[in-house]
């Protein structure tokens, strides 16, 4: 059985034994298996299930329905500890998507993506709260820069092989399901067996939490949630549809986007930490913008495919950017909140998510540039709402609300 090891002492084990170690492996498990089913999805449902845009819409707000009822975790965390959580979730979603080809239907689609959803987001959550917790203030943008590295890394090994093997090899879909998903299974039960279990310094609270300083953490959640998930949804759906993209085309296009994100996100977390995170959130929000008027101009002009293919690189480089939101939010909340308080965000996150793939797959039939427009405007709000973000944000520092409203001011008590 493994022991149970105080943080302060896990620097004298061995590296390969250390929590950061565990983070960077857990890094490079679920992108085997959630990267890799999403660079097949569009190509499998369309050849295999035909799908058209208002199945591909149930099938998401199906797969995001686990995001919603994220607290549900704060359940098992009464019995499980996170990182025993954490890979037993990497377990669910390696699992479910080894057997995807299985279910080549609408209903057993619907079903297998339940499934694999449900790893993947309650993995999420246990590890942005594990990173918040592991990571100093200081370390923490640098070194989430280098996991979001890692991870790239590990999708451009898997989609490299895809591109090169495809049609090389005439590769199924099922091979490469249950090769990418037994991979992050395997990896999985590694980090079950081989590293202790680690006990922060801080006891984490196992209930939900709701505090009002954080109010503006909570919106960009929200808003992150439902921007990204029309992303998500329709951009890779659409070079598939629209510009007839095959499997080794739309798996290309997204190792050329990992490959960008192996190289900068690294100094993304250095700009991060000289800089601050006001800064970059303005460039990561400008940039989403500017990229989906991009997209709607692409129907406005009858644009050619490799104007929308730059257009979905350069939006994964900015969404790199994002790990700014978690620094920002490790630096005004209190070190016990984190557990809650990932859960909480993966369920705000997830409110306009689970409603707008099904509501916008009947829009995308007739007027898909709209579904577009709309992600611009979500992000020309959060544009607005990163103008609050403190330059040194802390607890009792959380906006620059309190600056405007002069030095006399005092926050709410929470």
């Amino acid at each position: 059985m493994n022991r149970i090891l105080p943080l302060s002492e896990a620097h004298r084990l061995p590296r390969w034994r250390q929590p950061v170690t565990l983070l960077f492996l857990m890094a490079v498990a679920m992108p085997l298996a959630f990267a890799t089913w999403s660079a097949l999805l569009n190509n499998f449902v369309i050849e295999k299930a035909g799908f058209t845009g208002v199945e591909i819409g149930w099938l998401h707000t199906v797969r995001e329905i686990p995001g919603l009822l994220a607290v549900g975790v704060l359940l098992f965390l009464l019995v499980l500890r996170e990182q025993v959580m954490a890979g037993l979730m990497l377990v669910v979603l390696g699992s479910a998507t080894a057997v995807t080809a299985w279910f080549p239907s609408f209903g057993g689609l619907l079903m297998v993506t339940l499934i694999s959803s449900i790893g993947f987001h309650y993995y999420e959550s246990c590890n942005q709260s594990l990173q918040l917790q592991w990571l100093t203030k200081a370390e923490a943008p640098k070194v989430l820069g280098k996991l979001v590295a890692a991870g790239s890394t590990a999708s451009l090994v898997a989609y490299g092989l895809i591109v090169l093997c495809w049609k090389t090899f005439d590769l199924s879909y099922d091979f490469v399901f249950l090769t990418s998903g037994g991979l992050c299974v395997l990896i999985a039960l590694y980090v079950l067996i081989a590293f202790p279990r680690f006990e922060a310094e801080h006891k984490q609270r196992k209930s939900i939490v709701l505090r009002r300083r954080y109010w503006l953490y909570y919106l960009f959640e929200m808003l992150n949630g439902a921007r990204r998930q029309i992303f998500v949804v329709f951009a890779a759906f659409m070079m598939v549809e629209r510009y007839h993209y095959g499997v080794e085309s739309v798996t290309a296009l997204m190792l050329i986007t990992f490959v960008a994100n192996m190289i900068t996100a690294p100094s993304i977390g250095r700009f991060v930490a000289r800089f601050g995170e006001q800064k970059a959130m303005l460039i990561e929000f400008s940039g989403l913008f500017a990229v989906f008027v991009g997209y709607g101009c692409l129907y406005w002009y009858d644009l050619p495919g490799w104007m929308a293919a730059g257009l979905y690189v350069a939006n994964n480089i900015f969404f790199a950017i994002s790990f700014s939101h978690k620094t920002y939010f490790q630096k005004i909340a209190d070190p016990s909140d984190m557990a809650t308080s990932a859960a909480l965000s993966f369920t705000i996150n997830h409110i306009a998510a689970v409603f707008l793939p099904a509501g916008l797959g009947y829009i995308w039939a007739t007027a898909p540039d709209y579904v577009f427009i709309l992600a611009a405007g979500i992000a020309l709000a959060q544009i607005l709402l990163a103008l609050l973000v403190p330059r040194n944000p802390s607890a009792g520092n959380e906006t620059r609300l309190r600056e405007m409203r002069g030095p006399g001011y005092a926050p709410a008590p929470v």
